[in-house]
């Protein structure tokens, strides 16, 4: 599947309100709970999660990148969320420069083999300058999830 396939136009928070590292992770979870994407219920087993693997090291990639990624019990797909911040998230990054653009995804730990090969599709993604002036500029989600679905970023499933 494309990256694209991952997120929809409910699934992006184009402000994010966040200035930092841990609360742009709660920002995001908080968003996929509201979009029903995560039961309310796993919302704070969501968040340790998220917390473990972050103290391990920053998922700010660089370039102004980060993808935060967690394992769950209950879930039986991946799900995503995409933030955008004009302003930049301290996010702790390998490059130390702010973070624009964020996915955060959850993936089964049934299918950990996901994990990886959904990491990888979107960290292509946005090795390419061109999709990072376009997601800069988008105004809208369906302009963004058009940038997503041009390139052939790929996640198997």
């Amino acid at each position: 599947m494309k990256l694209a396939t991952l997120l929809s136009a409910d699934h992006m928070i184009l402000d994010m309100d966040a200035m930092e590292h841990w609360p742009a992770i709660v920002e995001l979870v908080a968003h996929l709970v509201s979009t029903g994407q995560l039961p309310a219920s796993q919302q704070e087993e969501m968040l340790q999660a998220f917390k473990t693997r972050e103290e391990s090291v920053s998922t700010g990639i660089g370039s102004g990148v980060a993808i935060p990624h967690a394992f769950s019990d209950d879930l039986e797909h991946v799900i995503a969320v995409f933030g955008r911040s004009e302003n930049g998230i301290d996010f702790e990054a390998l490059d130390q420069a702010p973070v624009h653009f964020i996915v955060l995804f959850v993936v089964p730990r049934k299918n950990y083999h996901l994990h990886l090969q959904t990491l990888a599709a979107i960290a292509k993604m946005f090795t390419n300058p061109g999709v990072l002036r376009g997601l800069k500029v988008a105004a809208t989600p369906q302009e963004i999830l058009a940038i997503f679905d041009s390139k052939p970023s790929r996640v198997s499933a």
